[in-house]
């Protein structure tokens, strides 16, 4: 039998800076009855979808970074969705800044079932960025400041009848990451991200080639290990600082299936038989077969690059 999932990539407009978790929850769940009448399956929403996009700001008072970051999930504010959600029996994907009980910040991205029972966390292992305040930038991007490296890896899970990954942004442009992941099998990849529409260091690289980068990576991401992926945008301008959309939904192919067309609260909406995976997987991409790891030591071993002698 065909393993069809009828997944909604759910693209929220700009968050700013004032608006509350509860008015951001509200438009999660305006995405999610729509994405009901769809008969949606699984519906993904974008990176730190609870709150704007504030590593672009320099904070100094722990406080003040903290207010930020959720303590436990579902909590007060996100109940409700994870509610509507299992009432609907649909299966969700979002990502929020995580502080465990212990003190540590993350930027995390969580798997829920149709149950409303989470069953798969990340957390994001390639911080962009810096950490400290950089006047030579257009714009701060301190993620290096508030969160640490990702302590999850990259694993997946078996679920909704299939293998799902996730991974979260920078996340998309590492061929490491979706390597890893295909190496388990992975059939879905969802991530979410929240992309500035220009380069703070090279301002002349503007919204097109953000998204001609934005598809390549995914495009070469599922291609490359046959899987799906689904990659969900926050668009429009926050607070005056304006971000990519562009949400798409790829093919094991590697070809787009859909994408959204505003920068815009919007629901894009693919199925997705799982399937269809596997002539990849036993053909081309077949690892077993073709992949030569005796000659990849290089990958683990070094970070930097060791050019030949002179």
């Amino acid at each position: 039998m065909p393993r069809v999932l009828r997944i909604g990539g759910a693209q929220m407009g700009p968050i700013q800076k004032a608006e509350s978790r509860q008015a951001v929850v509200r438009r999660m769940l305006d995405l999610l009855a729509r994405a009901k009448t769809e008969k949606c399956d699984l519906v993904v929403y974008p990176e730190l979808a609870l709150t704007t996009f504030f590593p672009r700001w320099y904070m100094t008072d722990a406080a003040e970074v903290d207010a930020w970051f959720e303590r436990e999930m579902p909590n007060a504010a996100t109940r409700p969705l994870f509610e509507e959600a299992a009432a609907s029996r649909i299966a969700i994907s979002f990502g929020y800044a995580e502080l465990t009980p212990d003190g540590h910040h993350f930027n995390t991205a969580i798997l829920v079932d149709r149950d409303g029972r989470i069953v798969g966390k990340y957390r994001k292992v390639h911080l962009p960025g810096h950490a400290e305040y950089d006047p030579a930038r257009a714009f701060q991007h301190l993620e290096k400041r508030y969160f640490e490296p990702g302590d999850l890896g990259f694993p997946v899970w078996r679920a909704l009848g299939g293998i799902v990954g996730m991974c979260i942004c920078n996340d998309r442009r590492w061929p490491e990451t979706y390597r890893v992941m295909g190496l388990q099998g992975v059939e879905l990849i969802v991530l979410g991200y929240n992309t500035p529409s220009t380069n703070s260091q090279k301002s002349e690289e503007g919204p097109a080639k953000r998204h001609f980068h934005n598809r390549l990576t995914l495009q070469a991401g599922a291609y490359q290990n046959s899987t799906f992926v689904v990659a969900v945008a926050k668009g429009g301008a926050e607070d005056g600082h304006p971000m990519i959309a562009g949400s798409l939904i790829v093919n094991p192919d590697g070809e787009i299936v859909a994408e959204a067309k505003t920068e815009d609260d919007e629901l894009i909406v693919a199925d997705c038989d799982l399937d269809a995976t596997k002539f990849g997987k036993e053909t081309i991409f077949d690892f077993a077969r073709h992949r030569r790891v005796e000659h990849y030591g290089r990958i683990t071993s070094q970070a930097g690059v060791i050019p030949p002698p002179e």
